[in-house]
């Protein structure tokens, strides 16, 4: 599906300005939802523009509609894509889902062989990431490198996460694995369009033929006449 209303591209120096704002947005969201997220300062998010490891979204005219930016754990082995915002002003529009992909893709790019993982208590966010290929898993299937959870300490679930230590807690852990999806692949034999028109001739015809083969039966059942019986036929 297309956004044309919508432009998403990776975030630059050219867009330092916009990182107290992404920033005042990110809290603001979090305790409206009730949630707490990872925080982070201004020069964080300018230092992943920097990178080239973020992704910012406008409208048509130019205003601020979104945010998105990537960190990784565990030697590159791990990839997160964090700190999703939507403006209020672009909310349930469609922004989520697009900046969504284009953080994904930027991730598959730079990190190939990378798990991509999410923690969140959003029902959107979850949906999007599957539609990405995401799967649930338990949070031993994530980085166990400290300085990820340490990010959670600003969140107000933070107890609830140590008293579990760290195996659970209220967010759903999803988790996209370049490998297991390759090796299902390569398992999953690919049908061709042809292949695909031939099964589906293939059925009709045999529907058809079902058919036929009722009506003979019916009428049959209804003349015995001639001695037959219908119970020992067998078509050919």
């Amino acid at each position: 599906m297309q956004y044309p209303f919508f432009k998403v591209i990776i975030a630059t120096e050219n867009h330092h300005d916009f990182a107290p704002l992404i920033c005042t947005e990110m809290e603001a969201s979090a305790k409206a939802r009730g949630t707490g997220i990872a925080k982070r300062s201004p020069e964080y998010l300018k230092h992943k523009m920097s990178e080239g490891k973020a992704v910012i979204a406008f409208s048509q005219e130019g205003e601020w509609a979104g945010f998105c930016y990537i960190e990784t754990w565990s030697h590159d082995q791990y990839v997160a894509n964090s700190g999703l915002i939507v403006s209020p002003n672009f909310r349930k529009g469609g922004v989520a889902r697009l900046i969504k992909k284009h953080i994904f893709d930027l991730s598959r790019s730079k990190y190939p062989n990378a798990k991509i993982f999410g923690l969140t208590t959003g029902l959107a966010v979850m949906k999007i990431n599957s539609e990405l290929g995401y799967e649930p898993v338990t949070y031993s299937e994530l980085t166990s490198d400290d300085a990820f959870w340490a990010g959670c300490q600003s969140c107000v679930n933070y107890e609830i996460l140590m008293s579990k230590e760290r195996k659970n807690c209220l967010c759903t852990a999803m988790l996209y694995d370049p490998a297991e999806k390759k090796q299902t692949e390569e398992q999953t034999p690919t049908t061709s369009k042809s292949e695909k028109w031939q099964g589906f001739l293939n059925e009709k015809w045999q529907k058809m033929r079902e058919r036929a083969l009722r009506l003979f039966r019916s009428e049959v059942n209804t003349d015995t006449t001639d001695g037959f019986s219908p119970s020992s036929y067998e078509p050919a």
